[in-house]
């Protein structure tokens, strides 16, 4: 046979996960390739034939769904996190405004009105 060898459930052990998650995955692949019968897969990780069948309806479930095919690109922007941005541009010019109104407040007070004289009738 030419080329790369075929892996199978033993590419497992070198992924990440815990040592628990990665013997369940493995022994769910090994009953699908029909290394294992489910009833010593059950045996191996001491779960009931339901249970097993429910963790291999899981792990497919999971396996489908990561391969679902996604739009490419960046995903839009939610309706939330626009009106968090517009509401940090609004929060942000507000403060601006209030910066101005502060420093207009303050010149008034300590500068010298001009031309108000006052006239007496």
């Amino acid at each position: 046979m030419r080329g790369r060898k075929p892996s199978g459930p033993e590419v497992v052990d070198e992924m990440t996960g815990s040592e628990q998650a990665r013997l369940r995955v493995k022994t769910v692949l090994q009953t699908m390739t029909g290394e294992l019968r489910v009833q010593e897969a059950c045996a191996v990780l001491e779960l009931s034939e339901q249970r097993f069948d429910q963790l291999r309806v899981e792990l497919l479930q999971a396996a489908i769904e990561a391969l679902e095919t996604k739009p490419a690109g960046r995903r839009p922007q939610s309706t939330e996190d626009a009106e968090i941005t517009n509401l940090k541009q609004q929060v942000a010019e507000l403060e601006g405004q209030l910066q101005t109104a502060l420093l207009r407040a303050e010149l008034a007070v300590t500068l010298p009105r001009r031309g108000m004289v006052a006239k007496k009738s």
